[in-house]
């Protein structure tokens, strides 16, 4: 019987420094401009993969949520590559579900990333990115890490000039925001029809605040149509900005929101301040950082440091 291998990677939490919706486009999905940035709050996930050959690969998993993107992207994976054999996949989630923070999608990136290591049978250039497109607008970005600007639904990006590391604090109060449905709201509330003039001036006042630095680098569109709906993140925001976040800001479309401060002790100083809700320190990740963490994850598996990660079962 083949030997099992075994790997456990960090899943990256990324959070939104600037969020700007634009119209939706014929195929339903909205243009967004955004720029994405990956930080140390994390999930682990363990994937074990007996090699085997079986006519079809084998699945199972610890976890038990319903269409789960971990699943869908290891089949994804195995039916793309052709690999035979069984996998098995544990999930340890610390990333709040609902968050904005991309709990979802970096777990999905991380098989793509990881599973054709241990199978030795690698993705042609190009089809991560594909398969993860497919799974959902965030994924891709959690192929790269770092700072990046997304633009279309999210998917099209583009790497941004690496920043010192920062130090922020994530609240995530017992809210569940589902993306969809803020998209509804987004729509409601007139911004989904935008006019030429009014998309070319959204652009242009992103293009301005993209270039610029510290507290003017920070905006999300769904807080006018989220807020309203939950005052408790708008008091949430305010209270983070009034103990010397700045800036502060609601990550994606909720609920989660993020404000940064100098220094950790800061953090701590104010993670005794929100009550029931969840709260977590944490510090900005660089995309070499990111890629840093991820080949020291997969180095038994590894034969040579580049990315993406090369199987040394590869053949």
């Amino acid at each position: 019987m083949a030997e099992t291998r075994y790997v456990r990677v960090p899943c990256y939490a990324k959070i939104n420094r600037l969020l700007t919706v634009l119209n939706r486009g014929a195929d339903g999905f909205h243009e967004l401009r955004t720029v994405f940035e990956t930080i140390s709050l994390a999930d682990s996930l363990e994937l074990y993969f007996t090699p085997g050959r079986a006519s079809e690969p084998s699945l199972e998993a610890d976890f038990d949520v319903p269409d789960n993107l971990v699943l869908r992207a290891a089949r994804a994976v195995l039916a793309a590559s052709g690999a035979k054999g069984h996998l098995h996949c544990k999930l340890i989630k610390r990333i709040p579900m609902g968050g904005g923070l991309g709990g979802g999608s970096t777990d999905a990136a991380a098989v793509l990333l990881a599973l054709p290591v241990l199978t030795g049978k690698p993705l042609r250039p190009g089809q991560a990115h594909e398969l993860a497109a497919i799974l959902g607008s965030d994924v891709p970005f959690f192929l790269y890490g770092g700072q990046a600007l997304g633009l279309g639904r999210g998917t099209e990006l583009y790497p941004l000039p690496e920043s010192p590391k920062q130090h922020l604090l994530v609240v995530a109060n017992n809210i569940h925001i589902s993306t969809p449905d803020a998209y509804r709201a987004f729509d409601r509330d007139g911004n989904g029809k935008l006019t030429e003039e009014q998309v070319a001036r959204y652009i242009g006042s992103f293009q301005a605040r993209a270039w610029e630095q510290g507290k003017a680098l920070s905006e999300n569109d769904f807080e006018r149509v989220v807020f309203p709906q939950h005052p408790q993140l708008d008091l949430t925001l305010k209270k983070l900005k009034k103990l010397g976040a700045a800036p502060a800001r609601m990550s994606g479309s909720g609920a989660a929101l993020f404000g940064f401060f100098r220094t950790a002790e800061e953090v701590r100083a104010a993670m005794s301040h929100f009550g029931s809700a969840r709260v977590y320190a944490a510090t900005t990740l660089s995309r070499r950082q990111y890629q840093a963490s991820w080949a020291k994850a997969l180095q038994e598996h590894t034969e040579l440091k580049q990315w993406p990660p090369r199987s040394r079962y590869a053949r």
